[in-house]
C-alpha cells in the first residue's frame, strides 16, 4: 500500500534563507515548485545525495494555512511527512477499514492525489499520503530520460551502471573489471 516515504516538508518563515541553507550546505538540487493561492502557501522540492527529497514550504501572503503553525515557531519547523501510494483509492479503504480518520482526499488532479491523517490519530504527526509519478516533480537533471531502465558509462578505471529509481530519479553505481565481470556471469544465469 506504500511505496516508500516521498519526502519531509519543512515550514518556514524566511524561504530564500531556508533555500540557501538546503541548497548551499546540504547540496539539495531545487525541483518543483508552485503556489497555492487559495491557502496562501508557496512551496519548493528539493532532492539531495542519493534520492532524498524534502520540501520547504512558506507562506506566500496574507491569511496563509501556515501563519497558526509557524505562530509559536522561531525560524520554522517540519510541517508533515508524505508518503507515495501507487493508489489512493486502495489506501483510503484501507484506512476506513481500520478506522483511521482522514481528511483532505483530493483526486482531482491527475498528477497529484492526495489525503492527510492529523497529528492526533497519527502519533503526533501530520501525514500525507499521495498518488503521483515521482519523475514529474524532480529536476531534469536528476531523471533518467524515457527508454531503458539503466545506462553504463566506461570511466577510467571502472564503469558506471546508472540506474531508474523506481521512486523517481536515478541512482548510479561504481563498478571496477571484476565487478562487471560478476555481474555479467550473475546476469547470463538467468537467461
Amino acid at each position: 500500500m506504500i511505496s516508500r516515504i516521498d519526502h519531509i516538508s519543512i515550514a518556514v518563515k524566511d524561504y530564500r534563507r531556508g533555500l540557501e541553507f538546503f541548497t548551499k550546505v546540504f547540496g539539495g538540487v531545487p525541483g518543483a515548485s508552485g503556489t497555492s493561492e487559495e491557502l496562501g502557501f508557496f512551496w519548493q522540492l528539493l532532492s539531495t545525495g542519493d534520492l532524498s527529497r524534502m520540501e520547504l514550504l512558506t507562506p506566500s501572503g496574507k491569511n496563509s494555512f501556515l501563519d497558526s503553525f509557524l505562530l509559536d515557531k522561531k525560524e520554522g519547523a517540519v510541517h508533515h511527512i508524505t508518503f507515495e501510494t501507487p493508489d489512493i483509492y486502495k489506501m483510503k479503504e484501507r484506512l476506513d477499514n481500520h478506522q483511521i480518520p482522514y481528511f483532505g482526499f483530493n483526486a482531482e488532479n491527475p498528477s497529484w492525489k492526495e489525503l492527510f491523517i492529523h497529528p492526533r490519530d497519527s502519533f503526533g504527526v501530520l501525514i500525507q499520503i499521495a498518488e503521483f509519478t515521482p519523475d514529474e516533480w524532480l529536476a531534469p537533471a536528476l531523471t533518467m530520460p524515457k527508454g531503458p531502465k539503466w545506462a553504463v558509462q566506461k570511466k577510467q578505471n571502472c564503469s558506471t551502471l546508472e540506474l531508474r529509481h523506481p521512486g523517481g530519479g536515478k541512482t548510479e553505481l561504481d563498478l571496477c573489471r571484476s565487478e562487471v565481470e560478476q555481474l555479467i556471469d550473475d546476469l547470463k544465469k538467468l537467461l
